[in-house]
């Protein structure tokens, strides 16, 4: 299995800058906790890191970076999926999410509430973690929904991504921290040549190999950034 196509889209060599995102948390509908995504275009890695509270929603709360602008658009119809490399993370679960579409505003400013299209994942350690489309669940306000009842994901037409933990109704809370290298979109022949295969992201990442490829291919970069060769 090779990558065919690798298109950067936060961090790696497109450098990270906050002016890409920007906070969406709990204190929109009464709740306290909080995010922020330390990143620079100095910085090779992004920290989306906070404090998730439970409290004052009576368990519930959620803590999130999302990408600005409204008229944003990304065509990702070529790619067979999302490649999230990571750092280091604390062992919580975080979920990432892709939009196709964004309501008007509210009359008092607020976003209305349209369909995510989200992946659950876990890290405590540094890992890569690719995730091919069909691994992407519908949600509105993070209930699931059938696939049958929405129109399937545009990915010629995305427009937000975002990084997201919940407290999923008290299972998690307190300081929370994910360290990001970048988010890709990447086309393999594996995909190509099976387009219909069922293979799970986590046996796809483990077992195929990819994952150790990816980790030489970023630490090549990263050492190059730093200024080191090997001999």
């Amino acid at each position: 299995m090779a990558v065919t196509s690798h298109l950067p889209l936060f961090g790696g060599v497109r450098a990270w800058t906050p002016d890409d995102w920007t906070s969406s948390d709990d204190r929109v509908r009464g709740g306290s906790s909080h995010s922020k995504l330390d990143c620079s275009s100095a910085s090779l890695i992004a920290h989306f890191n906070g404090n998730l509270d439970i409290t004052t929603l009576g368990g519930a709360g959620f803590a999130s970076q999302r990408t600005t602008g409204e008229h944003r658009r990304w065509d990702l119809s070529a790619y067979d999926g999302i490649e999230l490399v990571i750092d280091r993370a604390d062992g919580k679960l975080y979920t990432f999410t892709l939009k196709d579409q964004i309501l008007p505003k509210r009359p008092d400013g607020r976003e209305q509430s349209s369909l995510s299209w989200e992946f659950d994942f876990r890290a405590d350690g540094r890992r890569t973690i690719f995730v091919k489309w069909s691994d992407f669940r519908p949600t509105y306000r993070g209930k699931n929904k059938d696939r049958g009842e929405v129109e399937p994901l545009d990915l010629k037409n995305i427009k937000r991504f975002g990084i997201m933990i919940r407290s999923f109704f008290g299972d998690q809370e307190g300081d929370f921290s994910l360290k990001l290298v970048s988010i890709s979109a990447l086309r393999t022949e594996r995909y190509m040549d099976n387009p219909d295969e069922e293979v799970n992201a986590e046996e796809f990442d483990e077992k195929s190999g990819f994952q150790r490829q990816s980790r030489r291919s970023w630490f090549r970069w990263l050492t190059s950034c730093l200024g080191f060769s090997r001999r």
